[in-house]
């Protein structure tokens, strides 16, 4: 372990991980300020650089060391390459607990991408669904999670980052999020424009009917318009009553489809007699 100087140290390029400005890092700049750093960073040096520095874990720690104040902070130098630290940033952060869809999406990215280039065995599509072993399911192991839906995660990354956002704060779900990737870029721009004109977000059916009419090249602005102001059957209101309230009403032998269809004639009977009643005025 080594101090090394805050000015040399720089952020890992395509860090997955947010790095906010908020109460947890007040907390850490006061305990820095009282204790310094208590866990050493980890870093590697710059290619073409004698004496600056790359993060590969304590990102937060580093943004906490400069509010602070300080000048030096202490590090663990692994002479790794670009590409190993990639796969140690990823391993490193994924135990965070309430990692957001954003960040998971492209840390596996990242790592699915530094074992590409490492040689090994990868078998990638776009497919959502597993046939063979190979690194995806690596990226998986330490997160506990499929193949498949480390597949999942990675389409996120295909998306543009409003609608990528709406996915993190969950006004948009997972599964919608990653079928609406496979969307071009001009569509989802044409369907971010349609959400907050209408201020809905597309259901999971609406999602995969565009996808499948972006497929077939059939998906423009209208279209994406017309889906998104359409009614979703979550949205209908609904009417219930308790059985025991209504069965009083109606023969000991009804059932409650009995009693539905029931009040359902006489809604209909009271509608015409009131139509009738106006045409004859």
């Amino acid at each position: 372990m080594t101090n090394i100087s805050i000015n040399k140290l720089h952020e890992f390029r395509d860090h997955p991980y947010q790095v906010l400005d908020n109460e947890e890092m007040n907390s850490l700049i006061e305990s820095v300020q009282q204790q310094g750093i208590m866990t050493p960073l980890i870093i590697r040096p710059l290619e073409g650089t004698t004496d600056e520095y790359e993060i590969i874990s304590g990102h937060r720690r580093f943004r906490a060391a400069q509010k602070a104040g300080l000048a030096e902070v202490p590090a663990f130098i692994r002479p790794v390459s670009r590409d190993e630290a990639a796969i140690m940033v990823v391993d490193s952060n994924l135990h965070r607990e309430h990692l957001l869809p954003s960040e998971k999406a492209f840390a596996y990215k990242l790592k699915y991408d530094a074992l590409k280039r490492q040689g090994k065995r990868t078998d990638l599509t776009s497919s959502q669904v597993a046939t063979k072993f190979d690194s995806a399911t690596e990226i998986g192991k330490q997160a506990n999670e499929s193949r498949d839906t480390v597949f999942r995660y990675i389409r996120l990354t295909k998306l543009i980052p409003d609608i990528l956002k709406m996915v993190d704060e969950q006004r948009i779900a997972f599964s919608v999020g990653v079928e609406l990737s496979y969307l071009t870029e001009c569509e989802q721009q044409d369907l971010l424009e349609a959400i907050e004109l209408e201020d809905k977000t597309p259901s999971l059916s609406q999602a995969i009917q565009m996808k499948k009419l972006s497929q077939s090249g059939k998906l423009d602005s209208d279209t994406i318009s017309k889906i998104i102001s359409e009614e979703k059957p979550n949205q209908c209101e609904k009417i219930s009553f308790q059985y025991d309230v209504l069965s009083k009403y109606f023969p000991k032998n009804f059932t409650p489809q009995d009693i539905y269809k029931r009040l359902l004639k006489l809604a209909q009977d009271d509608y015409r007699r009131r139509q009738r009643n106006r045409e004859e005025r």
